[in-house]
């Protein structure tokens, strides 16, 4: 008998080292993340945000010590990405960038960054959702989320419209001055009897848009459609999109637009913060007259010194 238990002891399996190998995955992906490319990244963000900046400046925006900061934008400036001035001292972004900005367009990458939250304002609202962008003197429509194919679009992918009526005019507010000087220095074309064509209203429009944070109009463009829209921002602060709940007037009598707000916006800001903002919007509705006065968004520290921001989307 004891012959037989020592038989069954032997035989007796042993413990397989499951846990290490099930750890194996979730450490090689921590083992993916490369901190020098890392450095690098969070340089060329400050870059885009201060530059051109010293390089004491962009060191300390990018949360690295001189010397590495130094060495990057060394790397960076052999390889066309990087530009210093020397007689000034200061580094700004290289040539090269564009390249990579219209590729990045050409290849849909804000749209595809977009897609996820536009798929989650739909199920919360249960109204289509739509992504637009400024193209020069245009808005353009980049992404869309239909969230019943029943329900009646307002636009599609690719569909370009006016600055000055509808959501398209929260891009407006945010353009350069030179732009919105061009475009109310035009003859507005009327859409419905609810289009505002005014230079002058719409001037002041575009501050209240810029104070306000978000944008509600009704019937500026489509007859019985509403639309709630908001700013996407990219990591130097700028608009770069608008994102907007579209739906027909009958679905949409107050007080639904506004309690629509803080969802829009929250979703909005969330996206901005996945294109690397570094400030963050109020997300709800302001509550009283004074509270809607204050601006929403504050840009970080320094974000818009020193010239025009750069952004890789347009």
């Amino acid at each position: 008998m004891a012959s037989d238990a020592r038989t069954k002891t032997k035989r007796r399996p042993t413990a397989k080292p499951t846990s290490t190998r099930s750890e194996e995955p979730s450490q090689a992906a921590r083992d993916y993340n490369i901190a020098a490319v890392g450095r690098a990244l969070d340089l060329l963000e400050a870059l885009a945000r201060v530059g051109p900046a010293p390089l004491a400046s962009l060191a300390d925006a990018a949360g690295c010590t001189r010397t590495a900061g130094f060495r990057l934008l060394r790397t960076l400036q052999a390889r066309g990405f990087a530009i210093q001035d020397e007689a000034r001292g200061v580094w700004r972004l290289g040539a090269r960038w564009s390249v990579l900005g219209r590729a990045a367009a050409e290849q849909g990458a804000l749209a595809a960054t977009a897609m996820p939250f536009l798929v989650e304002l739909g199920k919360a609202t249960g109204e289509n959702v739509y992504l637009r962008v400024r193209d020069g003197m245009q808005s353009e429509t980049v992404a869309i989320y239909q969230t019943d194919p029943a329900l009646r679009l307002y636009t599609e992918v690719g569909k370009r419209g006016p600055l000055h009526a509808g959501s398209s005019r929260l891009l407006l507010a945010h353009a350069p001055e030179a732009v919105q000087t061009q475009v109310l220095a035009q003859r507005l074309p009327r859409f419905t009897p609810a289009t505002r064509t005014d230079p002058a209203w719409i001037a002041a429009d575009l501050h209240r848009i810029r104070t306000r944070g978000y944008l509600i109009t009704s019937d500026e463009v489509i007859p019985g459609s509403v639309s709630i829209a908001a700013p996407v921002r990219d990591t130097s602060g700028q608009v770069v999109a608008t994102l907007f709940v579209g739906a027909p007037s009958m679905r949409m009598r107050p007080p639904r637009p506004r309690a629509l707000v803080t969802q829009v916006l929250d979703v909005a800001n969330r996206l901005s913060q996945t294109l690397g903002a570094a400030a963050v919007a109020a997300t709800r509705a302001p509550e009283t007259k004074a509270e809607a006065a204050r601006p929403v968004w504050t840009p970080a520290p320094n974000a818009l010194r020193g010239g025009t921001p750069h952004s890789i989307f347009r």
